[in-house]
């Protein structure tokens, strides 16, 4: 150890970074800002490019410090996989998608494993930060290493957990500031690694074993899944009963012990909330354990488009408008807010729900400016404008994004469907809040604004007029 805390001290260690996404390229940055070397490597040839022209795509991570770190050879984009020659340690950092099948997709890290394998050299330190299933350290790392080098783990070379813990666009934690679980494969791998991590950031939380850091993140976001479908399913009752839930809501999250908020809302997205439970419950069912919460759970959440298309319905019928013969504006496409990460989005879901429904929709999303359709059609932005919120026989906000006037859509609109209570300061008849009384007045097409009532446009037309968004 004393000649890797010499190393660590002087940051003569070079990095691999491989996957430079929402979670590979702030670690690389952070490791790079540290003052060690770093390689990212990635497939994509376009994220690559970008990096190297100095231009982050990534929210946080500003252009000037790719460019800075960049020109002073502390950090390097490349596809090429024989940047690992040089590395003391390897981070990775890939997708862990489902199958089709709503199965754990691993593939990415065995491709990426398959990739930094002929070019380790001894006593390296393999680091995975991929979220995945309890034994994927074990069994597509460490195993498959060992396989091809003939090296034992602890020995010629070093393993370790270190689950990812990002929250895009949040203005309080970072990679720098928030605790680092992580765990070995064997003393001296979470030696090695603690102490790496340790160098540059503030928190190291040591744990006994890979497979124990794994559950942990897993079940760090199994617990928000559940108490989020809980939160959901607790929606429409109170609804019927006359209860409003986000008052309900407030009022609990007063309790200082015990209690925690969670709210409700479309649908759940991410990379980590509609995911993660599915990685533990199938683990869990590998050994013979069927973890029903998780599966009640996924189905309440995964639900909520069909239940928000279904509002949405209900609400245009009592206007005397068919779904198909619609017009709808979705206010927002990325799964939270003032974001720009469309992966698992429910406001994809219920885009396809009401297009299939016959209904001409579009969307507007300060932070999305285009989205591909499973036919791989490119769907353009509009810009939020009164004129598009006239245009619209229902808006429906999605995404409660805060670059959004909602006074101004209020002011505007025929009907707004607010599934994110973003509306709760603004003034305006013509708005149905989820989760408020279903008893409450709905506003009728008579009850609304002659300028509401504007001549009927192509959405492609809509906004052209100022241009502003």
């Amino acid at each position: 150890m004393e000649g890797l805390q010499d190393s660590i001290h002087n940051r003569s260690l070079l990095a691999a970074v491989i996957g430079l996404g929402y979670v590979g390229l702030p670690m690389a940055v952070e490791m790079a800002q540290a003052g060690y070397r770093v390689h990212g490597i990635d497939i994509d040839t376009l994220k690559v490019a970008r990096l190297r022209a100095g231009d982050s795509y990534v929210i946080g991570i500003e252009d000037q410090v790719v460019q800075s770190l960049t020109a002073k050879g502390l950090f390097t984009a490349t596809t090429d996989y024989t940047a690992v020659a040089k590395a003391d340690i390897v981070v990775i950092c890939v997708p862990t998608p489902l199958t089709p099948g709503h199965q754990p997709d691993i593939s990415y890290i065995a491709a990426a494993v398959e990739g930094i394998t002929p070019h380790l050299k001894q006593g390296s330190l393999i680091i995975l930060e991929s979220t995945t299933y309890p034994g994927t350290t074990e069994e597509h790392v460490k195993q498959p290493i060992e396989a091809a080098t003939g090296w034992t783990v602890g020995k010629q070379f070093h393993i370790c957990y270190s689950p990812e813990r990002v929250d895009p666009g949040s203005v309080n934690y970072g990679v720098k500031n928030t605790p680092k679980i992580i765990g070995g494969a064997t003393a001296s791998c979470l030696a090695y690694g603690t102490a790496f991590y340790g160098s540059f950031l503030n928190e190291i939380v040591p744990v006994s074993s890979t497979t124990v850091a794994e559950t942990a993140k897993l079940f760090e976001n199994t617990f928000r899944s559940v108490n989020i479908a809980l939160v959901n399913e607790l929606t429409p009752a109170c609804e019927q009963m006359g209860v409003n839930i986000w008052e309900v809501l407030d009022a609990a999250a007063t309790k200082p012990f015990g209690y925690m908020p969670f709210y409700p809302g479309p649908g759940i997205g991410g990379h980590c909330i509609p995911i993660d439970p599915i990685y533990l419950s199938w683990a869990a069912e590998r050994q013979g354990s069927e973890l029903q919460f998780i599966k009640l759970a996924d189905a309440t959440n995964r639900e909520m488009p069909e239940r928000m298309v279904a509002r949405a319905v209900e609400l245009l019928m009592k206007s005397g408008i068919f779904v198909k013969d619609a017009r709808i504006v979705l206010a927002g496409m990325a799964y939270k807010k003032d974001i720009d990460d469309l992966r698992e989005s429910p406001a994809l879901d219920v885009y396809r729900l009401l297009s299939a429904a016959g209904a001409e929709v579009v969307f507007t999303d300060p932070m999305v400016p285009v989205f591909r359709k499973d036919d791989g059609t490119i769907i353009q932005a509009q810009p939020a404008s009164p004129e598009l919120w006239a245009w619209a026989d229902l808006v429906i906000i999605t995404t409660d994004h805060s670059a959004f006037d909602y006074q101004e859509m209020a002011d505007h609109a025929k009907r707004i469907f607010d599934t994110r209570n973003a509306t709760q300061s603004v003034h305006g008849g013509n708005i149905v809040v989820l989760g408020h009384p279903v008893n409450a007045p709905i506003p009728t097409e008579t009850d609304t604004e002659t300028e509401k009532m504007s001549t009927r446009n192509s959405p492609e037309q809509v906004g052209d007029s100022d241009g502003e968004s």
